[in-house]
């Protein structure tokens, strides 16, 4: 790079400007896990900006109801663990398109308890799907998003994948490693006109966090604050952004600043142990899904053949 590129990068808003502008209007937007909460209503937003959205869940009947609440908005299935059903969700949206815009890797999954009482299937299917279906998710938009010289992705992450609780170990060390791959994507891919951003969500009011009183540490919001946020990122191509926006500096500096024994003694006082205390009774609709889910992922033999490049999922559209 030379000097006066250097000097030049230095200029706030410099690196927006310096990758090809994304207007919304128009726009091919991928959103996985979007058959509800935030995934649901950041596919509403876009397609309140004259987006072009295709939902991918793993739940295709609930991803196809809400698809047909939002004006041409599409679904189909898409398992974010399984390559070869990215491939297939892909090459749909590139034949009805010729490119994709933006992907919103937002699909996650959130049991949290005791460590030592979470089984095996739920491990995998928290790994897989929070941290495989993200680096699944970016590998099957990028060589398109290369070849045409511009896109955006953002990895919904989470404040738990810097700021460490208990209860949630799988969970934190999943978010952790979306964190990290997004940050280290944004590094390699810079200068191709393809950006990543990562969205770092507070607690929210989902069914993710039902029956889990998380608002003692972490400030609790709406699934419209984190979608305007992913939203926003398509004009900042900001590198991370959190939900509230000051939790991410606030966090920064205390963990720099503050001594650990500090710092134990003001997690106590504000009670960091809720994800160990569950309401059993708010969370048992979720919880029988995850564990549906957890169940059917455990019996998912890995993809060996290729799919064949007419093959097409089942869409739906509004």
């Amino acid at each position: 790079m030379r000097m006066v590129d250097m000097l030049t990068s230095l200029i706030p808003g410099a690196y927006a400007r310096s990758n090809p502008r994304i207007e919304l209007a128009d726009a091919v937007v991928i959103v996985t896990g979007a058959a509800r909460g935030i995934g649901a209503q950041v596919a509403r937003d876009f397609v309140a900006a004259g987006a072009n959205v295709w939902i991918g869940d793993v739940d295709a009947d609930v991803a196809a109801t809400t698809a047909a609440s939002m004006p041409g908005a599409r679904s189909a299935r898409l398992d974010v663990t399984d390559r070869a059903d990215w491939r297939i969700f892909v090459e749909a949206v590139l034949a009805e398109h010729g490119r994709i815009d933006i992907l919103v890797n937002n699909a996650g999954v959130m049991p949290v308890g005791p460590f030592l009482d979470e089984p095996t299937e739920t491990t995998d299917l928290i790994v897989d799907v929070n941290v495989k279906g993200v680096l699944n998710g970016m590998s099957a938009v990028l060589p398109s998003m290369v070849d045409a010289g511009r896109g955006h992705i953002v990895n919904v992450a989470s404040m738990a994948g810097l700021l460490p609780l208990p209860g949630m170990i799988t969970y934190n060390a999943s978010k952790f490693a979306a964190y990290g791959a997004s940050m280290a994507a944004r590094r390699e891919y810079d200068g191709t006109g393809v950006t990543v951003s990562s969205i770092l969500p507070a607690a929210v009011r989902t069914e993710l966090s039902s029956g889990a009183d998380l608002g003692g540490v972490l400030p609790t919001v709406d699934p419209e604050d984190v979608a305007r946020a992913i939203i926003r990122t398509v004009k900042t191509r900001a590198a991370r952004t959190s939900v509230p926006g000051w939790v991410l500096p606030g966090w920064m500096l205390s963990d720099t600043a503050v001594p650990e024994p500090v710092e134990r003694v003001v997690r106590e006082l504000v009670g960091h142990r809720q994800a160990m205390a569950l309401d059993a009774v708010k969370r048992a609709s979720y919880l029988t899904r995850i564990r549906r889910q957890a169940s059917d992922h455990s019996r998912v033999e890995p993809t060996t053949v290729e799919p064949t490049t007419n093959s097409t999922p089942t869409v739906s559209k509004s």
